[in-house]
């Protein structure tokens, strides 16, 4: 450690006309670097003292204003050690170039051929897996679009044909709307089937609107604004719409009136087992 000299310098007051609070006149002249003298009695066989007076060390000088007196300048100076110390932060870890891996090197596959297989079976798993999900998705998506039950069970409907006498008509209800049923006698056969259909307004045979000829099904709406016809009614013996005067004949054909078209024949078939009539 390097050793440190300290200068010490006498400084020599003028002489002033300040009193102390006490009263007592200030000294004339104060020199601070003055010791006590040797031998003054006090030290008993031991070594000098300071005098009481003497400056601390860390005093750097002392002045004198005229308004204020005396006033000392404080200077801090830390005294250098010369020895300087590195400090050195580290870690308790070491550290390592790479990470630790674990040897997997017994898990790999013996051949090329068996990874292979491997890779194609795992392929072709996920392969109809993925299938299957999407024929759910769409089987379910499809599924809400379908009839409901109560619609299924209006698709089709089944009437006993016995129920219908010879020259009456019956109707009933098939998707909400009505169902002209009629059976027919052997003379509205012959009158339907003989008239020149050619020349009517919507040219269409009785034998393509019967399937047999005995009975005949039509949907019960009039063909110019929706009305329900009255049946065996008008100037042709058939139907009539009281709405705007449109007359159909036995056949179902529109023969006067604003009506464009002849009465709609849904889809029907007989079950000449039971006796039923399916419309649907």
């Amino acid at each position: 450690m390097a050793a440190v000299q300290l200068a010490k310098k006498a400084f020599t007051v003028p002489p002033t006309v300040r009193t102390l609070p006490s009263g007592v006149p200030s000294a004339s002249l104060i020199t601070f670097s003055a010791r006590e003298p040797a031998g003054h009695g006090h030290e008993h066989g031991h070594s000098a003292a300071p005098r009481r007076d003497a400056p601390s060390k860390w005093v750097g000088s002392v002045t004198q204003s005229q308004s204020a007196g005396l006033v000392s300048r404080l200077n801090f100076t830390a005294p250098t050690t010369g020895v300087f110390q590195k400090r050195l932060l580290h870690a308790s870890v070491p550290a390592k170039d790479a990470p630790q891996v674990p040897d997997f090197s017994h898990h790999e596959a013996k051949s090329e051929s068996t990874n292979r297989a491997l890779s194609y079976v795992m392929v072709g798993s996920l392969g109809v897996l993925s299938a299957s999900v999407a024929k759910s998705t769409v089987t379910d998506f499809l599924s809400t679009m379908a009839a409901t039950a109560d619609v299924l069970a209006m698709a089709k409907v089944e009437i006993e044909l016995a129920s219908i006498p010879e020259g009456k008509n019956a109707i009933i209800k098939w998707r909400g709307k009505p169902v002209f049923i009629r059976h027919r006698t052997a003379d509205e056969i012959q009158e339907a089937r003989g008239t020149n259909w050619k020349s009517l307004r919507d040219p269409e045979s009785d034998e393509n609107r019967t399937k047999k000829p005995e009975w005949l099904v039509m949907v019960g709406v009039c063909t110019h604004l929706g009305c329900v016809p009255i049946g065996e009614a008008g100037d042709y013996g058939g139907w009539f719409c009281p709405c705007h005067g449109s007359h159909y004949d036995i056949s179902g054909r529109i023969r006067k009136g604003p009506a464009p078209l002849n009465l709609e024949i849904p889809e029907h078939s007989f079950n000449d087992a039971d006796g039923l009539l399916v419309i649907g």
